[in-house]
C-alpha cells in the first residue's frame, strides 16, 4: 500500500520550495501513506538537498546519467505499490495529483496527466507543441496504444510493473520506451489519461536542448520498432 510521489531535479532548488509544500497540500486528499521522493544530480549543483530536508521530501542523487537515468534511480528507490511521478519546474499542477489518484484506484495500470484529450490544454511554446503532437502520433503507432499524451511525464504507475521492466533510455524518449514495454509485459495493459494543463516553468530556464531531443526520439524510435518487430516473431 502507499504511494511514492518522484521528482527528478536538476537546478530546481526554486521551484521545489514552491512544490514541495503544494504537494503536501494535495496529499491530504489521499487516505494511504505516502512519501515524496526528489531524485537530484549525480553531484549536487544548488541547495536542492536542503529543500528537501525542509520539507519531508527523501532526497537522492541519481546513479545514472540523463533523464532515463534519473528516471531508473526513482524507480529503484520507490517502496509504495504507487508510483506517482511529475516535473519538477512547476509545469505540472500538484492540485491534479488526487484526480490522477482516484482514477488510478478505479481500475487502471497507467494514469496520465494528458495535454490532448478533452479538459486538456498546454501553455508550452508552439513549436514545442507542433513536434509534441508529431511525436505522440508516429510513437502512439509504434507503441500500439491509443493514448494521445504519450511524451509528459505526468503519470502513476504499478510499481511492480515498473520494476520488472528494463529500460534504456538515456533522455525523455524512456517516457515511450516504458508504455511499449509495459503494454509487451501485460497486452491488456490499461491506459487512462485525465484531462490537465500544462503550464510554463515557474523559475530557471529549460533544460531541454532541441537538437539532441530530437536524435535521442530518432533513436529510440528505431530501437522501439525492432523491439515491435521481435515481438511479432515471436508470436
Amino acid at each position: 500500500m502507499g504511494l511514492d510521489i518522484a521528482l527528478l531535479a536538476y537546478k530546481e532548488e526554486e521551484n521545489l520550495r514552491v512544490l514541495l509544500p503544494r504537494i503536501r497540500q494535495a496529499l491530504l486528499g489521499i487516505d494511504e501513506p505516502s512519501r515524496i521522493l526528489v531524485v537530484d544530480t549525480a553531484t549536487p549543483l544548488d541547495g536542492t538537498e536542503r529543500v528537501c530536508a525542509e520539507n519531508g521530501a527523501l532526497y537522492f542523487n541519481q546513479e545514472e546519467p540523463g533523464f532515463g537515468g534519473a528516471f531508473r534511480t526513482a524507480i529503484a528507490r520507490a517502496e509504495s505499490d504507487k508510483f506517482l511521478i511529475l516535473d519538477s519546474d512547476g509545469s505540472h499542477d500538484p492540485a491534479m495529483i488526487p484526480a490522477l489518484y482516484r482514477r488510478f484506484v478505479q481500475g487502471a495500470d497507467v494514469v496520465i496527466g494528458s495535454r490532448y484529450v478533452e479538459g486538456g490544454s498546454t501553455h508550452d511554446a508552439p513549436v514545442s507543441v507542433l513536434l509534441s503532437r508529431v511525436l505522440n502520433g508516429i510513437f502512439r503507432r509504434v507503441i500500439g496504444l491509443r493514448t494521445r499524451d504519450i511524451s509528459t511525464d505526468f503519470r502513476i504507475y504499478r510499481t511492480e510493473q515498473l520494476k520488472r521492466v528494463t529500460l534504456e533510455g538515456r533522455d525523455f524518449d524512456v517516457l515511450q520506451e516504458v508504455l511499449l514495454k509495459l503494454r509487451l509485459q501485460k497486452p491488456d495493459l490499461v491506459v487512462v489519461e485525465v484531462p490537465v494543463s500544462f503550464e510554463k516553468r515557474l523559475h530557471g530556464e529549460s533544460k531541454r536542448d532541441l537538437p539532441r531531443f530530437v536524435r535521442s526520439y530518432l533513436k529510440t524510435l528505431f530501437r522501439l520498432l525492432e523491439i515491435r518487430r521481435r515481438e511479432r516473431r515471436s508470436r
